[in-house]
């Protein structure tokens, strides 16, 4: 059963008499554990009719690479392949998303959809809504408490949004149950790509350059799952000692799937909690307190990606030291390419231009040093979002834009007042070598 709360009526169509139940999955791209995807399926078959599925798929989201559309269509070709055996029928086409859901959406009596927080997302969401005539529902399903439900406007702290989330979690962090279609969809005469033709839809796409590529992982649930099971196993119990420190890669890297909806934070959140590991508590709090503070922000806070989205005493601090002496000044070609007198911030760029990946406290330290360098603190912020957005691999989402716009005081408080950073955090490499074995993480990422 899908708690009701999860629902939202993006238009007030009434039903229509239509030769299917269409479901526009966007951004919750997987066959399990997908409330929209369960939902969809309950109104076509209470319905008596078949469900089809279908993605719209544009070649010009912003920022994103080859890497990136490579791994989302390696997860829709499991995600096609996993429909069809529930008997449904996923519809792939090259487009503007709300234009090819509008297209299918003709012949169908109901369209369902799935929820985004970013602003393009969103207003794909609204493009389609205004263009369908029948009823378009949105359905929550890639956060664990709908973001509407979790706070009802933008919190400024972990510690003001965590109570508010974890006194729901009992409704809404709960098994879902997986149902089949009593009218198939397959043998519908509907044009679509071949999801197995990966280098086909790529070429279509316009990305030929393989330079940007990554060899080390690939995109699909059965690839998260995997990651998962081996997180659990061999590093969950680490976490408490370990999840801090570069040099010990004691990270799940889900975040990718998590991105593009491969997989459902509910399903992880079970199997973390079920694991009874000693890290539990602390994975569980980035995944569930952390990252849905990131949807709020988004959601609330329609500035994320820019420096105005920043806390009153942030924009002010800042804006009083933004014409301090920069003892260092980079440009963002000499950024994009590693090269800066600094080993260890061009080794976590390194990180991100060879695997799409930085880890955490990396990022932290990466962003600071960003906002010292540059000669605003404005731009520094946009080359933050820039640098992060074209090349991890888990850009272009709510936890990236929460995570840059932290390093600039976003969800965090005044400190100490000094020169350029003014009352926003400060991070230096003597703490890197106080903490870790520094050297040892630059050394790794020399070797890729």
């Amino acid at each position: 059963m899908i708690v009701e709360t999860r629902l939202k009526f993006l238009n007030n169509q009434p039903v229509a008499r239509g030769n299917y139940i269409l479901y526009w999955m966007q951004q919750s791209q997987r066959a399990e554990w997908n409330h929209a995807l369960e939902y969809a399926l309950y109104r076509a078959n209470d319905l008596d009719l078949p469900l089809l599925v279908c993605f719209g798929l544009n070649s010009d989201y912003p920022l994103a690479t080859a890497r990136h559309y490579r791994f989302m269509l390696e997860g829709l070709k499991e995600t096609a392949k996993a429909l069809e055996e529930k008997g449904v029928k996923l519809v792939v086409r090259i487009g503007n998303p709300p234009a090819v859901t509008a297209q299918l959406a003709e012949k169908a009596a109901l369209t369902i959809t799935d929820c985004g927080y970013l602003r393009l997302q969103r207003q794909w969401r609204q493009e389609a809504a205004s263009k369908i005539k029948c009823p378009l529902i949105q359905v929550e399903s890639d956060v664990i408490v709908p973001v509407e439900e979790a706070s009802a406007k933008e919190d400024y702290t972990a510690g003001t949004f965590r109570p508010k989330i974890l006194r729901q979690l009992h409704e809404y962090l709960q098994p879902l149950k997986a149902a089949k279609a009593k009218r198939d969809s397959l043998g519908l005469n509907i044009e679509s790509e071949n999801c197995d033709d990966i280098s086909g839809l790529m070429l279509k796409l316009n990305f030929a350059d393989e330079d940007n590529l990554l060899d080390w992982i690939h995109g699909g649930t059965g690839e998260a799952k995997k990651r998962l099971e081996q997180f659990i196993e061999n590093k969950l119990d680490r976490v408490p000692d370990e999840r801090n420190d570069p040099a010990k890669n004691c990270v799940s890297r889900l975040s990718p799937y998590l991105h593009f909806g491969q997989i459902s934070p509910i399903f992880v959140a079970l199997a973390i909690r079920e694991s009874g590991s000693r890290g539990s508590d602390i994975f569980l709090e980035e995944l569930i307190v952390r990252r849905e503070l990131a949807m709020n922000f988004v959601y609330y806070n329609p500035n994320y990606d820019s420096l105005t989205c920043l806390p009153d005493w942030a924009l002010i601090s800042l804006k009083n030291h933004a014409d301090d002496r920069r003892e260092y000044l980079y440009s963002l070609a000499d950024l994009e390419a590693a090269q800066t007198h600094d080993q260890y911030w061009n080794a976590a760029q390194k990180e991100l231009l060879l695997r799409g990946h930085m880890h955490g406290y990396m990022r932290m330290y990466w962003g600071k040093k960003i906002l010292e360098w540059s000669p605003s603190p404005r731009e520094a912020f946009q080359q933050a979002v820039y640098l992060n957005d074209r090349y991890s691999l888990d850009g272009r989402d709510p936890n990236g834009y929460a995570g840059v716009a932290w390093c600039f005081g976003k969800h965090d408080r005044a400190w100490g007042e000094r020169p350029v950073f003014g009352k926003v955090r400060y991070m230096n490499e003597a703490g890197l070598r106080r903490k870790f074995d520094i050297d040892s993480y630059v050394e790794q990422i020399e070797a890729l």
